[in-house]
């Protein structure tokens, strides 16, 4: 065999081996590993780089509607401050907020600030409550109320029921002894499969034309599920206003279904209230 045929067949080898590699690292280049960072949805992602094996994805919520103040009253309470009364409403059937943030504000005739408050609440979907902020003080009588909601977390929630606690034996009379003006009194029973740590009671007091005269709320700590218990609540100091003893005495309860360390762990299997109220079903 010449020499000038040899150093072909060496080229040949050599050119296979190098077009080999180049194919190879080509091939790498082309089909990369799929990761949550590669803008493909692949590898069981249920979006783009989210969800499957990858970070749970982002929610949507721009069509949520904002929450909405049906109502907003002041009374007064101690002196040189005053219960504010709010009937907040969620008009998004699906959305819950397990946080959003209100400052609640007296005004005088001017329009000038007196005193405000700020605080923190949650709601269910197509819920509508009452939320009482206590003691706002203010310099000098106001003549108004204004209220700003802002900043709503949003959750999804599907199939979900509300808790059942429910107020029996409504009752409300003029103090007859000891101290104090006022009382009211009632009976809360946990009727859902739940035992929860906190549970928030309002109590609202209206007179016969629908006019908030007084307002008060108190808690329970750990309320277990098919629990009832008794609860009284009293006004110390004398308040304008009669009020309407067959409709005018609202009584409400709630627990917070948003934050997991309401739920009582020895009964709670684990994840969120959306997906654990129908467990017991």
């Amino acid at each position: 065999m010449s020499r000038t045929i040899k150093r072909l067949i060496i080229i040949v080898i050599y050119l296979l081996i190098f077009s080999v590699i180049f194919l190879f690292f080509y091939s790498l280049r082309d089909d990369p590993v799929p990761t949550c960072f590669d803008g493909k949805q692949n590898q069981g992602e249920e979006y783009t780089d989210c969800g499957g094996p990858c970070s749970a994805c982002a929610e949507d919520f721009s069509d949520a509607k904002d929450l909405t103040i049906v109502e907003k009253n002041f009374v007064p309470a101690v002196t040189g401050s005053y219960d504010v009364v709010l009937r907040v409403k969620n008009p998004n059937p699906s959305y819950g907020s397990g946080s959003f943030q209100y400052t609640v504000s007296l005004h005088d005739a001017s329009g000038d600030i007196l005193g405000s408050r700020t605080g923190e609440g949650f709601i269910l979907p197509t819920e509508e409550k009452y939320i009482v902020v206590p003691n706002v003080k203010a310099s000098t009588k106001p003549v108004s109320v204004k209220v700003d909601i802002k900043d709503p977390v949003w959750s999804r929630f599907t199939d979900y029921e509300k808790p059942e606690l429910h107020i029996y034996n409504k009752r409300y009379n003029l103090a007859s002894s000891g101290t104090g003006f006022a009382e009211a009194f009632g009976l809360l029973r946990n009727e859902s499969p739940f035992d929860f740590r906190d549970v928030q009671i309002y109590v609202i007091l209206k007179d016969e034309s629908g006019a908030v005269v007084a307002a008060h709320k108190t808690q329970f700590n750990t309320l277990d599920a098919t629990e009832e218990r008794d609860f009284r609540l009293l006004w110390p100091q004398s308040f304008a206003g009669e009020v309407d003893l067959e409709n005018g005495v609202i009584m409400e309860a709630e627990a917070d279904v948003f934050n997991s360390e309401n739920f009582v762990k020895k009964y709670l299997p684990g994840g969120q209230y959306q997906e654990l109220q129908n467990t017991d079903k």
